[in-house]
This record gives C-alpha cells, sequence and structure tokens, in this order.
C-alpha cells in the first residue's frame, strides 16, 4: 500500500513538473522585467532578474531540505534497538 502511493505521489509530480504552461508564464514575466531595467536604470539590467531567480529557487530547497529531515529523523528511528 506504501509502495503505491510512493509510485503515484511520484507519478503526480513528474506530470506537473512536465507542465508547459509554467515555463511560458516564467519567460514572458522575465523578459518583463529585463525591459523595465533597460528602459529605466540601464545599468542595473540583472538585479531584478537575479532577484526573481533567488526568489524561485527558495521553494525548491526548502522541499529537498525537508525531505532530507525526513529521511535523517526515519533513519534515526529506525537505528533504534528494540527492546
Amino acid at each position: 500500500m506504501k509502495m503505491r502511493r510512493f509510485i503515484l505521489s511520484i507519478s503526480v509530480l513528474v506530470l506537473l513538473m512536465m507542465s508547459p504552461v509554467a515555463s511560458f508564464a516564467q519567460c514572458a514575466m522575465c523578459r518583463t522585467q529585463v525591459e523595465s531595467n533597460i528602459n529605466g536604470q540601464g545599468k542595473v539590467v540583472g538585479r531584478g532578474l537575479n532577484d526573481g531567480i533567488l526568489y524561485l529557487m527558495t521553494m525548491p530547497y526548502l522541499i529537498l531540505a525537508g525531505f532530507g529531515y525526513m529521511a535523517y529523523k526515519n533513519w534515526k528511528n529506525s537505528e533504534k534497538p528494540t527492546a
């Protein structure tokens, strides 16, 4: 039962990651950010774009850290001797 749930979860995750709709939206947002920086200040072209990339990358790292913590916690619990 757990294996079936795990496979279903991974399948849904893969399908969501393959969705092309999100990638098109990000391209338009990046282009708008670069154009507004070029028209406004000129010298600081990539500042807003870099901040946006860092903002978007925080969630995957938090998810990865959560999975790592859960795996570590599960590993520590499995090492305890049962008396």
